[in-house]
């Protein structure tokens, strides 16, 4: 969050016709630590270097249909620098800083949506849980 807004990144997923909203992060690396992965989706995705802070929340989805187990884990960010999308970048096609106030028309998917908004109202409300995800996410790089 910088100057009361949260910075978010539209992405391409191959099953989805228009890029969806979320906030920077991704798939963690074999052997990477949390801190780590978050420094480096957020170079990849939004061209930052970043200070990783306190954890904010947890927030894990199932997609019955794929059988995948989605854990995302939010933290706190520091950065001097201003966001922009790599050019050529095949995932990443956006990024913006949105107001609170727009995070529910912005974020289409509910499992990144309603996590995030329920914090920002109870930032004690740590932990959210989705036996199912209600949307399936293709990545590019899936065999």
């Amino acid at each position: 969050m910088r100057d009361e807004r949260i910075l978010l990144v539209a992405s391409r997923y191959p099953n989805h016709a228009e890029p969806l909203w979320n906030v920077p992060g991704g798939r963690q690396e074999p052997g990477e630590l949390l801190a780590a992965t978050v420094r480096r989706e957020f170079h990849e995705e939004v061209g930052l270097e970043v200070e990783v802070g306190a954890l904010r929340y947890v927030s894990e989805s199932y997609d019955p249909a794929a059988n995948v187990h989605f854990l995302s884990i939010a933290f706190d960010v520091r950065s001097a620098g201003e966001p922009r999308v790599p050019p050529g970048d095949a995932h990443a096609v956006r990024c913006a800083w949105v107001h609170p106030d727009d995070l529910a028309a912005t974020i289409q998917v509910a499992v990144v949506r309603e996590p995030l908004l329920a914090h920002l109202a109870d930032p004690n409300r740590r932990y959210f849980g989705f036996a199912d995800a209600g949307i399936t996410i293709s990545f590019a790089d899936d065999p």
